[in-house]
């Protein structure tokens, strides 16, 4: 069987405590793009893992799509498979790509063995594979809260915009992120800016990465300048980065405006 797992983007993320156990408490949108990584899983005499395309960093046993089969196979009796991941969305760049490769192959697994898994009890496997995996069990934009795998429904819709979404060459890891950041308490209910139209955004949806990390690499703040400057209503950094998006009403020409860095545009249906 063959799934595309998706990218997300984060609308607006702020950091709001540090808890007893090491992870930060946080407020975000999780808002899904159809950008994809290809996962292919099938029967095998024995189980292997196999993957191409972009740079996937750390040792191949170590890739989260072996973890969420190693999860299942503690509960059930699964039968080997060969997984073969081709990897399109890049890594560190804020965009949840290894976490929706392990969400599919949590999918793939139940769907493939009949293992008739509820979604609740899928999102429960999923959040302890990692604090983004569990968005990506289902496939709308999500309300996220205490690490970011307490979700509940948001009525967000960028439906009929025009997306651009720039990864420059620079590999941001999560632990670098967090070492900048310092919790605090949101000066505006992230749910009530994300109930106002997009053109409304600008001054009040802020990712509260961004300050940390365009301090130690001040290209990323200016891929955000160059898309208010070509006429995005909103433009913000997703996740803890690198990759930037720009939210727009019509199409325009992201590759000429930036021709050295990797690009997504589309229109978000």
């Amino acid at each position: 069987m063959v799934s595309f797992p998706p990218c997300k983007i984060n609308l607006g993320l702020q950091i709001i405590n540090k808890r007893s156990d090491g992870y930060h408490d946080l407020l975000t949108c999780f808002y899904p793009l159809p950008w994809t990584d290809i996962l292919e899983i099938i029967p095998a005499d024995s189980f292997a893992f196999t993957c191409s395309g972009n740079h996937i960093p750390g040792p191949p046993e170590a890739n989260l799509c072996i973890k969420a089969y190693e999860l299942l196979q503690r509960n059930f009796d699964l039968s080997p498979v060969k997984i073969h991941l081709h990897k399109i969305i890049p890594a560190g760049a804020g965009l949840g790509g290894g976490s929706a490769d392990a969400a599919y192959t949590l999918r793939l697994l139940n769907d493939i063995f009949r293992l008739q898994l509820s979604q609740q009890a899928l999102m429960d496997y999923a959040a302890k594979l990692g604090s983004d995996c569990t968005f990506f069990i289902q496939d709308n934009p999500m309300f996220g809260e205490g690490r970011g795998e307490v979700l509940t429904k948001i009525a967000v819709d960028l439906r009929g915009k025009y997306l651009v979404l720039v990864k420059p060459d620079i590999h941001v890891s999560t632990a670098e992120a967090f070492v900048g950041i310092r919790p605090q308490k949101p000066h505006h209910s992230l749910r009530e800016v994300l109930s106002l139209p997009t053109t409304d955004w600008k001054p009040v949806l802020k990712n509260d990465f961004e300050d940390s990390v365009f301090r130690k690499y001040p290209s990323i703040q200016l891929i955000k300048e160059k898309l208010y400057s070509i006429g995005a209503e909103y433009a913000s950094m997703s996740g803890t980065g690198s990759a930037v998006f720009g939210i727009f009403d019509t199409e325009v020409p992201s590759e000429k405006h930036f021709p050295h860095t990797m690009v997504w545009a589309g229109f978000i249906r």
